[in-house]
């Protein structure tokens, strides 16, 4: 009796069809699944004498392969037809689809820009790692133990004791490069810096900074002044007027800040320059004797100037950007308005 039903099954695998994925879960439902008519064949085992289990053993394991073998043919024949259909709806003869095309963030663009215009003047690119020592970042500079001037530029240490830090400046970039290079030396370092500060409208715990340095024999204030004055007119336009105003920082001596005209009202006082007509750009000065001698360069011999300035806020200037927490926030409405600047 179990022959006979054996033989149906076998009669109604071999006339199976399927013309698409419906019809092979259906297929698969009936003659693969556990509780398909092959599993019931499996499930009458316990009823059959043992005298014939062995044959009705190998009479159902024949169903199995042949159901398996014949889902095999039918996924092939489904995939196929499936391609062929796909194929045929697609028109060759219409235009592609164009993706979008994304554009250079303003952060980048800035930098590229800056970068341009001092190595037309002979600076060469220069980087460093991110997570520095103490030496690099702080005492090689002329910032003693324990000096108050650390303070400013409070950071986020890794270890202590040897102190290990996120950078707070790319000045330790230039460390490096005075460590091992002999002068003349002219380089810019862009990069990544880190402080701990309170995020808000004008400051952020990560920022972008490019410094430069200049290192040579007879290297006097007039050059870094000279050096600036160029770099604002190409970045800000030929109208840009620049000052020098007496600072301090640990490692020049004499420093002084930067600041360009007003790009908002000219220079006459507005709100952005606090009715000065004047804004800040960065910082700059001679490099301290001590520098040069803690990076083995001779300061009787040689002489050098250093600048630094933050991109961010040579783009927000640039481009009127009155928020700095923007460049991170990765708003495509943002983004989206330095489309022009795209390459």
């Amino acid at each position: 009796m179990y022959q006979e039903k054996i033989e149906e099954i076998k009669a109604a695998i071999a006339a199976a069809d399927a013309n698409n994925p419906e019809q092979l879960e259906a297929y698969r439902m009936e003659f693969i699944s556990k509780k398909s008519v092959v599993g019931q064949l499996f499930g009458m085992m316990g009823q059959i004498p043992n005298e014939e289990k062995r044959a009705f053993g190998q009479l159902v394991n024949g169903v199995k392969q042949a159901a398996e073998e014949k889902f095999q043919e039918l996924i092939e024949k489904v995939n196929s037809g499936s391609k062929a259909s796909k194929s045929q709806e697609i028109d060759l003869t219409l235009p592609p689809d164009n993706e979008p095309l994304g554009s250079i963030h303003p952060l980048t663009a800035t930098r590229q820009r800056i970068i341009e215009i001092f190595e037309r003047i002979g600076f060469n690119l220069s980087e460093g790692p991110e997570i520095e020592d103490d030496w690099h970042n702080f005492t090689a500079l002329n910032f003693p133990e324990n000096h108050p001037a650390r303070e400013m530029q409070d950071t986020f240490f890794i270890e202590k004791n040897p102190d290990i830090a996120l950078r707070t400046h790319t000045s330790s970039v230039q460390v490096r490069v005075m460590e091992n290079q002999k002068p003349p030396i002219r380089t810019l370092s862009p990069g990544r810096v880190y402080r701990n500060e309170a995020i808000s409208a004008r400051a952020h715990c990560i920022f972008h900074q490019v410094e430069g340095l200049y290192v040579d024999e007879n290297v006097g204030f007039a050059d870094l002044k000279n050096t600036l004055y160029h770099f604002a007119k190409e970045m800000f336009g030929k109208e840009t007027k620049v000052r020098f105003r007496p600072s301090y920082f640990p490692f020049t001596e004499p420093s002084a800040e930067i600041d360009i005209s007003c790009l908002i009202c000219g220079g006459k006082g507005c709100n952005v320059c606090k009715g000065t007509g004047w804004v800040e750009i960065g910082g700059s000065g001679m490099v301290d004797p001590n520098v040069l001698e803690n990076c083995g360069i001779d300061s009787k011999k040689y002489t050098g100037f250093a600048f630094g300035m933050g991109i961010e806020r040579i783009t927000m200037l640039k481009y009127q950007i009155k928020d700095l927490r923007l460049f991170t926030e990765n708003d495509v409405r943002f983004l989206r308005q330095f489309s022009p600047l795209m390459t």
